[in-house]
């Protein structure tokens, strides 16, 4: 019975890192990612410069409540979208995914 209560029992955590974090690795991804979130900020103006114009060219007028909900949408839709992709590829960078995936000794048992 001992032995089926141990193996019912949550995991612990896992190992604590033996070595130092690499700081200069993680510096080096977020300022990768700021240059890029810059970029992308330009992506996001010129995204909704181009559907207000495709609104404009529509022959309607277009009044001022879907200007601003156009740029709103559009605009955040963009910079959320590449804002989170950009936060996995900083992960994946600065060395915290592998930090998680180091887990128990047991974790490759199905």
């Amino acid at each position: 019975m001992w032995r089926r209560q141990m193996e019912a029992m949550p995991r612990h955590d896992p190992i604590p890192r033996k070595g130092r974090p690499d700081y200069a690795r993680a510096a080096a991804a977020w300022a990768r990612y700021w240059k890029i979130m810059r970029w992308m900020a330009l992506l996001a103006i010129v995204t909704v410069l181009l559907a207000l114009i495709y609104l404009k060219r529509s022959g309607e007028p277009v009044p001022i409540h879907m200007m601003i909900a156009t740029i709103a949408g559009v605009g955040l839709t963009v910079l959320v979208g590449t804002g989170l992709m950009g936060l996995l590829f900083v992960s994946n960078r600065s060395g915290h995914d592998e930090e998680a995936n180091r887990g128990g000794l047991d974790d490759d048992e199905g």
